[in-house]
């Protein structure tokens, strides 16, 4: 793995305003300007969420946000996952995956997780447990599958 990471979770309301923007930041660079993708990325459901921030010397490189389950969602839903491209393929992106599933657990220990993936990330989500829940589909132009990670799933 790349150097180590220093994970951090916080309520919206807790999000330093250094942390928040950091965030907003590194959400912005990936999902608009390098997938060149215009949505409203700011979609009011922060304030719901518990936010999983992974740093690295400081930096932020890897952020996640989870949400429990509610009366329209039984599965709790980790979304936005995120990591600075400057630290792809050194397994941060597993490892932000295994500590916002802990978190997951944590705050709905008898649900399943249900993510959003981008289709070609559909085998590294997989490999953690989920399983297809649906047909793909169109989103903001980027081509999703549903995936659930069945409730119970151990982390290999």
């Amino acid at each position: 793995m790349h150097a180590s990471v220093e994970w951090s979770v916080s309520a919206f309301d807790k999000l330093g305003r250094l942390e928040l923007h950091d965030v907003l930041r590194l959400r912005q660079d990936v999902f608009i300007v390098e997938q060149k993708c215009a949505f409203r990325e700011i979609d009011g459901r922060d304030p719901h969420a518990l936010h999983v921030l992974g740093r690295v010397d400081g930096r932020l490189v890897a952020y996640a946000r989870v949400f429990a389950p509610d009366v329209a969602t039984p599965e709790a839903i980790i979304g936005r996952v995120v990591t600075d491209r400057s630290v792809r393929g050194s397994g941060i992106g597993r490892a932000l995956m295994r500590e916002a599933l802990r978190i997951a657990g944590l705050i709905a220990p008898e649900a399943a997780v249900r993510v959003a993936a981008q289709a070609h990330l559909v085998s590294f989500y997989s490999s953690l447990g989920f399983e297809p829940a649906g047909d793909p589909y169109l989103e903001d132009g980027i081509l999703h599958l549903d995936m659930v990670r069945p409730r119970g799933t151990a982390l290999a």
